[in-house]
C-alpha cells in the first residue's frame, strides 16, 4: 500500500506542479495566447480530476490507516485542504472564468474593469495555496 500511497501523491502533487510550473508557461511562450489559454484550461482540468480521485483515495487510506485520531492530523487537513481548492477551482472559479471568456470584448472588458483577470487571478492564488499545502504534505513524515 505504502507503492500505491506513493505513486498516488507524485502523480497528483508531481501533476500539478509540472502543469502549473513548467507546462504551462512553455505553452504562453510558444503558442498563441488563446491556443495557450485553450490547452492549459485542458490541462488544469485534467489535473483537478486527478486530484479528485487521488485525493479522495489519499484521505480515505489515511483514515483507514490512522482511524478517528487522524483527524486531528496536520497530514488529514492537508489534504482536505487540498481537495478543497481543487473542488472550488474546478467547480466554482473555472466556470465563471469559461463564462467571462465566451463574453469577453474590448467593450465589455472596459466596462466591467477586467473580471477575467480578476477570477483568473483569484483562480491563479487557489492552486498557488494548493501546491504550497501539497509541499507540505509530501514533507511530513506521517503521509
Amino acid at each position: 500500500m505504502d507503492g500505491l500511497r506513493a505513486i498516488t501523491r507524485t502523480f497528483w502533487i508531481g501533476g500539478m506542479w509540472v502543469i502549473g510550473i513548467v507546462v504551462t508557461p512553455v505553452l504562453f511562450s510558444v503558442l498563441n495566447r488563446a491556443t495557450a489559454g485553450m490547452v492549459a484550461g485542458k490541462l488544469f482540468s485534467a489535473i483537478a480530476w486527478i486530484g479528485l480521485v487521488c485525493g479522495a483515495f489519499l484521505l480515505v487510506d489515511y483514515i483507514w490507516r490512522e482511524g478517528v485520531r487522524g483527524v486531528k492530523s496536520a497530514t488529514f487537513w492537508l489534504i482536505v485542504g487540498m481537495l478543497l481548492c481543487t473542488l472550488i477551482n474546478h467547480f466554482a472559479v473555472s466556470p465563471i472564468i469559461a463564462n467571462l471568456k465566451l463574453q469577453m470584448n474590448q467593450a465589455a472588458e472596459g466596462l466591467f474593469g477586467g473580471g477575467f483577470a480578476t477570477w483568473h487571478a483569484i483562480s491563479s492564488l487557489i492552486y498557488l495555496l494548493q501546491s504550497l499545502m501539497g509541499l507540505a504534505y509530501i514533507l511530513r513524515r506521517d503521509s
